[in-house]
């Protein structure tokens, strides 16, 4: 027996439906966010994709430039 399982105090496998009923009483633990909450984390992800697309574009166009100029 190792010994994550004696410290544990568990012997066997745990039945496919106490595995789901303890999932369930897990989730209903989880403070779920709000609607205006999700938008605006939506939002905030957004920009963030566009601002970080922004930079890596701008990176890709400046050193296509300088590639170019030193090899052409």
């Amino acid at each position: 027996m190792s010994e994550r399982h004696e410290l544990s105090g568990t012997t066997g496998r745990t039945s496919p439906i106490t595995f789901y009923r303890q999932v369930v009483a897990e989730l209903r633990k989880v403070v779920w966010p709000t609607r205006p909450q999700v938008v605006n984390y939506f939002f905030v992800v957004l920009v963030f994709v566009l601002f970080m697309m922004a930079i890596v574009a701008g990176l890709d166009y400046g050193f296509g430039k300088a590639m170019f100029a030193v090899f052409a």
